[in-house]
């Protein structure tokens, strides 16, 4: 597997489509996908997926779209929700089949057997961005004290990830956004959405958000009002000391939005998940679709950053995979 940070430097669709594809995985798995019969597929899939205009449900809306076109479900449909934490738990409810999660957000659950969940693989790199009005001011982590911060909507897993960084940075968080306490940040719990409005409007002075690069609701609000991002990647020494190597270095390349430069930050792997008791046969020819149409999951809108290869989809950040997902990688490797 490349090392995060030369992967997450913005390669173009087709150098990642050949990384992807090109190392002969299709040789690997039969391309049973055409063989299913109309009695040994479900009904339907449903893929939970996250908020309008991030990266989570452009591609489950792809995935979901997939698993119809090569005959893995005779149905499937992708949900908009708040994000990873709701859509675990919109699995361990029963009312989806999958879900894409940080890792961060998976690993919550001590024993995610126990819980009812596996991992199909990892499917992509997620960034932690922190957006600022480039009016603010603020230049760093340490400059959010005693402002007011958009930390994700409840059920998001940026909701889980801010605090985090807030705390590996030193800061405190309050409620009272009139009055924050010396040393500390007042949070709002606002999703993508609410929260670019809230900045843009100035009722708050940054956002949080985990998502794809570029994602799309920030590109079209940079179009709006001036915009910066924060470099966060001096927060992995302490991030990596409390919770582990699940964060990485990555690079929001130059380009992504227009007039920000490269900057570096945060990133957590994000898989795609499944319920423990899904058949056998649908998680296999779900790890086929991931290896033999990869080109068909990247969101226009974004670069898509994706390590769909036989290496990185089994590297799931200690979450077990589903045991037919297990068996299908198996085969990969001989």
């Amino acid at each position: 597997m490349p090392s995060v940070s030369s992967a997450a430097t913005g390669p173009s669709r087709r150098l990642v489509l050949k990384s992807a594809l090109g190392v002969g995985l299709a040789a690997c798995l039969p391309p049973a996908l055409s063989a299913c019969t109309a009695g040994d597929r479900p009904d339907l899939l449903t893929v939970a997926g996250g908020e309008p205009g991030g990266f989570y449900l452009e591609f489950s809306t792809l995935l979901a779209a997939a698993l119809e076109r090569h005959g893995v479900a005779r149905h499937a449909n992708a949900v908009p929700t708040g994000g990873s934490l709701d859509n675990i738990a919109e699995l361990q409810a029963g009312r989806a089949a999958f879900a894409v999660a940080l890792a961060d957000a998976a690993g919550q659950a001590a024993d995610a057997d126990a819980a009812g969940i596996a991992a199909i693989g990892k499917v992509y790199e997620n960034y932690v961005h922190c957006v600022v009005r480039k009016d603010s001011g603020i230049r760093d982590l340490t400059g959010l004290a005693a402002r007011r911060v958009a930390v994700g909507q409840p059920g998001s897993g940026t909701s889980l990830t801010t605090p985090r960084l807030l705390e590996a940075a030193g800061l405190g968080t309050s409620g009272d956004a009139a009055a924050p306490a010396a040393g500390t940040a007042a949070v709002e719990n606002l999703g993508l959405n609410d929260g670019l409005a809230a900045l843009k409007a100035g009722t708050v002075d940054a956002l949080f958000w985990s998502g794809g690069v570029p994602t799309a609701a920030i590109a079209a609000a940079q179009q709006q009002v001036a915009l910066g991002l924060l470099d966060l990647s001096g927060l992995l020494p302490e991030l990596r000391r409390r919770y582990g190597g699940m964060y990485d270095r990555v690079l929001i390349p130059e380009g992504s939005y227009p007039g920000i430069p490269a900057v570096w930050t945060v990133g957590a792997p994000n898989l795609l998940l499944c319920r423990r008791d899904l058949d056998g046969a649908t998680v296999e020819r779900t790890v086929q679709l991931l290896v033999h149409n990869a080109g068909e999951l990247i969101p226009q809108s974004s670069l898509g950053v994706q390590f769909l290869s036989a290496e990185s989809l089994i590297n799931t950040a200690g979450v077990p995979l589903h045991p037919a997902a297990a068996d299908a990688y198996r085969a990969l490797h001989g």
